[in-house]
Formats: structure tokens, sequence, C-alpha cells
């Protein structure tokens, strides 16, 4: 039985750091018809659910990942990787003509520019009778932006069972939605994490008004769910049934690559969460693990 089973993307991850590619208020100027040679190049896989599963996994838990990968010459090297993770590749979808590429641009303080290219396509829904998927003892689900909430929720409730913990991501596009459109959605998860401009979305109220260190949970929806809402530099806040919980950064020595942070704060909180239940040393996990991640290039 696995300790926790990823629902989300994967990817591979090209990354390219160089000299010449030319820099001007926060931007890459790249000129077009030019020829760029990168100094440093690194290939890994990425996408959301193989970061978390990867973090996790480092915990020592049992992990496996339930995603797409393409039938195209990436195809090895992912399973590879995903293997060399101690990630279980048992859930992974084949599907041909399918790709699902990130070419990311760093700068040398760890800043990144990402191009993204992923085939159209849709996961397919017979794999959810795969019974074996059922050996999760908690499931994380990634934000996922083209799946929509019905089928979100459609496949939580054929994974989860009665102990089952789900941890969710939300995506920005959810997050936008109406009100109605989410209260059903949230019988189905247990903790809930985004950041705050996600929150912000969910709320309906401008990021700048509010107050999350003083913040009254009074959406209904969400009191008897943990939530852990992430600030980047500024920390994360935590809140569970009108408890309020605050992590500040803990440094890195040195940032390198800012790729995958977020799912690496999600990956440390899970991990020690699923451990001890307690919220207040999750998030120290969370905020310890995004540290360690900002030190090295790659985005788990």
């Amino acid at each position: 039985m696995y300790d926790l089973i990823c629902v989300g993307n994967i990817s591979i991850d090209l990354y390219y750091k160089g000299k010449s590619f030319t820099q001007k208020n926060g931007r890459f100027q790249l000129a077009i018809g030019g020829k760029y040679y990168a100094d440093y190049f690194h290939e890994d896989i990425g996408g959301g659910g193989v970061n978390v599963a990867a973090g996790v996994a480092k915990f020592s838990l049992r992990t496996a990942i339930f995603g797409k990968i393409g039938n195209n010459p990436f195809k090895e090297v992912i399973l590879k990787k995903l293997t060399d993770k101690k990630i279980s590749t048992e859930f992974c979808q084949i599907e041909d003509n399918y790709y699902k590429i990130s070419s990311i641009l760093l700068t040398e303080n760890g800043d990144r520019t990402v191009i993204h290219y992923e085939t159209p396509s849709h996961m397919l829904k017979e794999f959810l009778l795969h019974k074996d998927l059922r050996k999760a003892k908690n499931i994380y689900f990634s934000p996922l932006e083209h799946l929509d909430l019905y089928e979100k929720k459609k496949m939580i409730g054929y994974l989860k069972g009665d102990q089952t913990l789900t941890f969710v991501n939300l995506s920005s596009v959810d997050c936008r939605r109406p009100i109605k459109e989410l209260v059903n959605f949230f019988d189905a998860l247990d903790v809930l994490i985004i950041n705050t401009h996600e929150f912000s979305d969910l709320i309906k109220k401008p990021y700048e008004k509010i107050d999350f260190k003083n913040l009254e949970i009074k959406l209904p929806y969400l009191r008897n769910r943990v939530l852990i809402v992430t600030d980047a530099e500024k920390g994360s806040y935590g809140y569970f049934k009108g408890q309020k919980y605050f992590q500040d950064i803990v440094k890195p020595k040195k940032i390198v690559d800012t790729t995958g942070c977020g799912d690496a704060y999600t990956a440390g909180f899970i991990a020690q969460y699923i451990k001890s239940s307690n919220i207040e040393s999750s998030m120290f996990a969370g905020a310890k693990y995004a540290a360690e991640k900002l030190g090295r290039i790659g985005a788990n």
C-alpha cells in the first residue's frame, strides 16, 4: 500500500543558463532571429504531481504517480527518472503522440522564465477503473487546470477510502470560479494548500486588503478543513477550526533555481503531516524543504 498517490502532471524539463541571455527590466531580451549559447544545461522531470511525489519520497514514504507519459523519445528517460526518484510508475498512463515539455531559462540568481508546451489531451476516464489505485493511504491532487471540478471530485471519490486523507492544490482557474461551483468540491478534500493570490481569488477580495495573520475563516466549507496559504518570501499561514498558525521562511544559503519551490513546500508539509498530523511541524517541514530545493537546479 502506498503512503501517497499523487495525481498530476509529468513533464520533461530542460534547463538553460547562459551569460548570452541578455536581460533588462526583469525580462530576458532575446532578439528575433538571434542565436544564443547556453553555458549550462540540465535535464530532469517535473510537473506538479512528480514534484510532490519526489519530495515526499525523500522523507522515506512510499509514493506513486497517477498521470500521463507520452509515447515519444522521452518516455524511457521519464520512466527511469521516476524509478530513480523512488516514485512508483504502476499507474502511469502511456499516450501516443503526447508531449509535455518545459524549457526553462535561468538567471544567475535563480529566477526563471518557462516556455511550456503540452499536447492538447485529456486523462482517460477508463483509467479510473484501475482497482489498485485504491492502494493509497493518502492522496495528493495537483492543480490540473484543464480538468473540470466535476471530474476532479469524481476522481477523488474513486480514490478516497474512509481513512484516506486528501491533500489538494487548486489551480488559479478553479479559485476564480463562483462560490456555488466550489462548495460541493470542498466536501472531497481534507487539506487545501494554495498561495495568497489564489486565496484572494477564492474569497473574491483584493490581496492587498487581506490581513493573513489575523484572518478569520468565515466560509463554512473551509472551517473544518486544514487550510494552508503560502506567501513566497513572507512565509506561510495555517488555519484550522479557529486556530491560526504562521511559519516564517527558512532562508537558503543561496538561491539557485526557484522552479518548483511551491511544490517543495507542499511535499514537505504533506510528508510531515502524514507522519504527525501536526500543523505547526508540517509547516516548518514545508518551509525547510522549500529552502533546500531553492539551493539546487531542478523542480524537485
